[in-house]
């Protein structure tokens, strides 16, 4: 049995991961999803949230070393908790995420793209604070390949992206490079471009890069899939 900690991406909230927690939870492991500050039931003011302040909710929702699994921009916040105490992990698994080059942002790496899927999908708040999915555009970007209720799930709760944590650069050190890391590429991904999730991955060891065959949305797109590969991964050490 292992301990999962699942953190959510860009907009969305522990509820994403509704269908993934029981599967992971049917296979054996204790699971725990998350709201990052100012995502789901957490009401943190937009203005209010950093880097800083999501790599703390992460740290202080871990009571034993974890699995801990960053959809997306979460592969930011997970690499962050894990430099700043790297004892309570027992593996970083990034999902389709971000895997944080030391001394770069998020929106750094992801102007390192050679294709920018998501900027014509998105839309910034009047006060340049945060960003959301433009109206009708989220299924096409995020949830192509989901159930239709599951895409209104999504719909329904996604939440405004603050943009402070992704403009803040992250230095990285021994302890960060001490965890162990696993990749899960998504082939299908209309998000994040699969060919820049392959090249974030090769910094991780082959044996520990896997690929499944879906969008950016995994957990609603094949979670039961997604919760066996957790399985595997998690067993495989």
């Amino acid at each position: 049995m292992a301990e999962f900690l699942l953190v959510h991406g860009s907009c969305h909230g522990a509820w994403c991961w509704r269908d993934v927690v029981p599967a992971l939870e049917g296979l054996g492991h204790r699971v725990r999803a998350i709201d990052l500050p100012s995502h789901g039931a957490d009401k943190t003011p937009i203005a209010d949230v950093t880097l800083d302040l999501y790599r703390d909710a992460i740290l202080n929702a871990i009571e034993a070393p974890v699995h801990l699994v960053g959809h997306s921009m979460a592969g930011f916040p997970i690499a962050a908790a894990a430099q700043a105490q790297p004892s309570k992990i027992a593996r970083l698994i990034y999902l389709c995420a971000y895997a944080p080059i030391s001394g770069s942002s998020l929106v750094d790496m992801r102007k390192m793209q050679a294709r920018q899927p998501l900027l014509d999908a998105i839309e910034m708040s009047e006060d340049r604070l945060s960003w959301s999915p433009k109206k009708g555009l989220a299924r096409e970007t995020f949830y192509h390949d989901c159930p239709d209720e599951a895409v209104a799930f999504a719909e329904a709760n996604i939440v405004p992206q603050a943009n402070l944590p992704q403009v803040t650069k992250l230095a990285l050190g021994a302890n960060y490079e001490g965890v162990a890391k696993s990749y899960i590429r998504c082939a299908d991904d209309r998000t994040i471009p699969p060919e820049f999730q392959t090249e974030m991955a090769q910094r991780i060891p082959a044996i520990d890069r896997h690929e499944m065959q879906t969008s950016h949305s995994p957990f609603f797109a094949d979670p039961v899939g997604l919760a066996a590969l957790l399985d595997k991964i998690a067993r495989a050490r």
